[in-house]
């Protein structure tokens, strides 16, 4: 059962007032992961929007301690922050690393894989507004196919999207689940359950961007519904290698009635450069992506074929 958005805590640790573009996702879905956090955690964040929306010192407009770090280390300030907190003896703080998508699929993989495969008793949550927006969308590993950016101006990126969940997969991490600020309960729900989990967890949020993906800032959270909706992002988790879907895909996978990639796409003016056949190339491999999830979900097991990323 999902959280209901009425039934969300009323505490509020993101203060009134912060630095994000209007329309920023991130700022939805950090409001919502501070709130599962309760104030009880240390923040690890590298430069990034999320070292934007915090502020500079001594002004902050986040209720809770806050270290920021180099762009490559969030994993390992994070556990080093985790070992600071066991030689005073206060080893029940909760530890959570935040990054964006360039600061963990690409600049910081190095520090999280080795956290991963030491399996510290860490939270790493990833946003992944599949580019570097803090600097003036730049693309990043999780940047589409075909996407333009600053830096793939004309052609769009040519490379498909990392996929780094599996890659976490692959570590054998023991809770894994995608989140979404459209679904504000599911994202609470997940952050909670993790939080209170051993070992490390790893969380990865789809964050519309409004100024990065060219579309206008009052439909922040009917794009993210539609990115969840057409089969782009769907909302899973793998609890000890156990995979199912969660909330909204889990009525999709049941009814089977996925909206088409083109609404999604059309929706937004980075994608306007993609061709036909790159348009269909993309819908295909969602669609396959899809399909394979939904066997897992179905048989419940262990499966570790996940197909490649195509978007």
């Amino acid at each position: 059962m999902t959280t209901s958005i009425t039934d969300l805590p009323g505490n509020e640790y993101l203060l009134p007032g912060n630095r994000t573009c209007a329309g920023c996702g991130l700022a939805v879905a950090f409001r919502h992961i501070l709130k599962a956090l309760d104030g009880q955690a240390i923040l690890t964040i590298p430069a990034s929007c999320l070292t934007v929306l915090g502020g500079m010192y001594p002004v902050s407009s986040v209720n809770l301690p806050w270290l920021n770090c180099a762009f490559p280390s969030t994993a390992a300030t994070a556990t080093g922050v985790l070992a600071g907190l066991r030689a005073l003896g206060k080893s029940h703080v909760p530890v959570v690393a935040i990054a964006g998508d360039g600061g963990t699929l690409d600049i910081g993989i190095q520090g999280l894989s080795g956290a991963a495969e030491r399996n510290e008793d860490i939270l790493y949550i990833c946003y992944d507004n599949e580019a570097y927006m803090n600097t003036g969308t730049q693309r990043s590993g999780a940047t589409p196919r075909g996407v333009r950016t600053a830096t793939t101006p004309v052609l769009g990126k040519q490379q498909n999207k990392k996929d780094m969940l599996r890659i976490m997969e692959a570590h054998q991490v023991g809770y894994i689940a995608t989140a979404s600020p459209s679904y504000p309960g599911d994202l609470y729900d997940k952050v909670l359950k993790a939080r209170d989990r051993k070992g490390l967890r790893y969380i990865h949020m789809h964050i519309p961007c409004p100024p990065g993906w060219s579309f206008p800032a009052a439909d922040t959270i009917a794009l993210g519904k539609l990115a969840v909706e057409t089969g782009v992002f769907p909302l899973y988790e793998i609890d000890e290698g156990r995979f199912r879907f969660t909330g909204r895909s889990r009525g999709l996978a049941k009814s089977g009635q996925l909206k088409s990639l083109r609404e999604y796409a059309g929706a937004q003016g980075r994608f306007k450069s993609l061709s036909d056949e790159l348009l269909n190339d993309f819908e295909a491999g969602v669609r396959e992506r899809w399909e394979q999830y939904r066997s897992r979900d179905l048989e419940g097991t262990e499966s570790e074929e996940i197909p490649a990323g195509v978007y």
